[in-house]
């Protein structure tokens, strides 16, 4: 039997066009499932070999259901990430006019993405939220609701058509995934690699996570992400998701995570991996002091002035 792969289905979500992306899935066998929880829960539990989910959009920031179930339960670690561009048809049963169309569906991620649309186009309608967007197009091929926006490819796939195509408020938009798996060695670094971490503070005081992120800054590690999640413990107790430019194998990084690891109850590494779409040539350039050799450098200039070699 192949390996396998689950992903947040059913059949014909984005998650499924951005996951054939990968050579790999190719030669696994491509397991669907209700929901993203389902999908890792699905890794925990050896079912899968790994899993590949939402984690991101260029619209609305962090898909909060993926981080969420990263930053509790038995630790998983990201190995790689796909950027898929996205844009929307409505899709409806044969025959279904605009006019006719009282109830929309679709995943909760949509929403922001096609709001100004249905502002414009469908004032009077009422939104539900489906488990995924080619879920919501299944519920419409049964008849629970006149239509769902999806992609266009997944008509065809539940017997719909699309009404209208090329649906996006936003110019552009863009949805990361992540292939997840159960913690291991991270690949070797490619030069164009992300690190991604959860954090929790001590004690909320003013400056609390100021003195958290200079860790970072101090060491030149630029931030590609940084978004607060509530612990569940009271208001305002929060965590951090964070991805930062370059690999745990840097210097500048593993001490930035050292210093964290030092400052912290606790820190949660979700992995080193290659940064969707981007060239080492394209990283930006190393602030001054920053590189390994100058992080070498400084170390064994400490080790001559301990040994009285200065």
């Amino acid at each position: 039997m192949p390996a396998s792969y689950a992903y947040l289905g059913p059949e014909g979500t984005f998650t499924e066009v951005a996951l054939r992306t990968l050579p790999e899935a190719a030669t696994r066998e491509l397991i669907p499932m209700v929901s993203v929880p389902a999908a890792l829960d699905a890794v925990r539990g050896g079912e899968a070999e790994a899993a590949f989910v939402p984690i991101e959009n260029s619209v609305e920031g962090g898909i909060t259901t993926t981080l969420d179930e990263l930053v509790a339960g038995e630790p998983l670690m990201i190995y790689r990430e796909v950027l898929l561009s996205i844009t929307f048809a409505l899709l409806v049963r044969p025959g279904t006019k605009l006019g006719d169309i009282k109830t929309v569906t679709a995943h909760p991620a949509a929403q922001p993405q096609v709001r100004n649309w249905m502002k414009a186009h469908l004032p009077e309608v009422t939104w539900e939220s489906s488990a995924s967007n080619a879920d919501g197009a299944r519920l419409v091929q049964e008849g629970r609701y006149d239509a769902a926006f999806a992609g266009e490819f997944a008509a065809a796939r539940y017997g719909l058509e699309p009404l209208v195509t090329k649906i996006h408020d936003a110019e552009n938009a863009q949805t990361r995934f992540v292939l997840v798996g159960r913690p291991a060695r991270p690949a070797a670094p490619t030069g164009a690699d992300k690190t991604s971490v959860v954090i929790w503070q001590f004690h909320d005081h003013p400056g609390a996570l100021m003195e958290l992120l200079q860790q970072f800054s101090i060491r030149g590690v630029n931030l590609m992400l940084l978004q607060s999640r509530p612990t569940g413990k009271g208001i305002g107790d929060y965590c951090f998701a964070i991805d930062a430019e370059g690999h745990i194998s840097d210097r500048r990084v593993a001490e930035a995570l050292m210093g964290l690891k030092r400052a912290c109850p606790q820190v949660r590494y979700l992995g080193s991996y290659p940064r969707a779409g981007v060239a080492p040539e394209e990283v930006r350039p190393l602030r001054t002091g920053t590189s390994d050799d100058e992080f070498v450098a400084a170390s064994d200039w400490l080790a001559r002035c301990q040994d009285g070699r200065f």
